[in-house]
Formats: C-alpha cells, sequence, structure tokens
C-alpha cells in the first residue's frame, strides 16, 4: 500500500558555486544538497541537481575514491582528451571551433547530465550507499549547479523559518 501525502506544494531553488582545481575532478556534494533540502521546507518530493554546464555531470553513486578513479579511467578511455587515437590521431571535430573540450562533452554524455532523488520527512531518501557526485571534465573555473527542490511544504508545526521569509 502506499502513502498519499497531501499539502500545500511549493518549490525552492538555490546554486551551488563550484570551481575545481584540476581539469578532471569528482566532489561529492551530497552534505551541500541535504542541507538546501532541509532550508527548503518541503517535507515530502524530489530534489533535482543539474550541473548546468554542458562538461560536468551529477550523479550518484557510491562515495569510494577507487571508484572515482576507476570512473574517470574509464571516461578516459573512451572518450581520451586527444581523440580516439590520440596525438596522432584526428582530433574531436569540436576543436575546430577553437574549443578544446571535445572529450569533455563526451564524458559528460557517458556519465549523464543531471539528478533527480527523492525527498522523504524533509530529508534525501538515499539508499544504503548512495551519494550525489559532481563530475567535472573542463574545469579550474567557476561553475554553478542548480538545486531545485520541490513537493509539498511541512505542516507549520514540522517546518523551520521557510514561512517567515
Amino acid at each position: 500500500m502506499g502513502k498519499l501525502i497531501t499539502g500545500q506544494a511549493a518549490t525552492y531553488v538555490e546554486e551551488l558555486w563550484i570551481n575545481t582545481n584540476e581539469r578532471y575532478e569528482i566532489r561529492c556534494i551530497t552534505q551541500e544538497v541535504e542541507r538546501i533540502v532541509s532550508e527548503s521546507g518541503i517535507h515530502d518530493g524530489l530534489v533535482l541537481v543539474n550541473p548546468m554546464h554542458i562538461t560536468a555531470s551529477c550523479y550518484v553513486n557510491d562515495l569510494e575514491r577507487g571508484l572515482h578513479h576507476d570512473i574517470m579511467k574509464w571516461l578516459e578511455k573512451v572518450a581520451p582528451f586527444y581523440g580516439r587515437d590520440g596525438r596522432e590521431g584526428e582530433e574531436y571535430h569540436h576543436h575546430r571551433t577553437g574549443e578544446d573540450n571535445g572529450d569533455a562533452h563526451l564524458k559528460r554524455q557517458l556519465l549523464g547530465q543531471q539528478v533527480t532523488m527523492p525527498v522523504r520527512d524533509g530529508k534525501l531518501h538515499l539508499g544504503t550507499w548512495e551519494q550525489i557526485h559532481y563530475a567535472e571534465f573542463d574545469g579550474c573555473r567557476d561553475k554553478r549547479i542548480l538545486v531545485k527542490v520541490f513537493g509539498i511544504l511541512a505542516p507549520r508545526s514540522q517546518s523551520t523559518s521557510v514561512y517567515s521569509r
């Protein structure tokens, strides 16, 4: 049997800004997303996490550094920096535009664009090892991550200061 949650619907939006130290980097952003969900006052619903850049990805997986390494190695093998045949082969046609990030666009396609996760009782409802990650493939500059929480507001007796805003 399911559970029907009723009440006043609302959305809450916040942007996170990130600037990685490396061109390729994976960061866990679960705590930041949890903070935003908590501040939203949304009791039951969904949270969308979108990197807002076409050379980055948000995805869900285990927070394990060896896995981060393996993901980056796999992506580099499938979409290497210089192109399929390395320095000696044909470069990505995207580079003809003056850019040098053809691989970053492909890596984003492989890992995915964004994630949508459930919110229950005012918190992220994650599986046992699930964590939300930001993967950067063309870093060392400011980029933003859109976090949008939408759903049913907590009853007034359970809410935070959201109602006084």
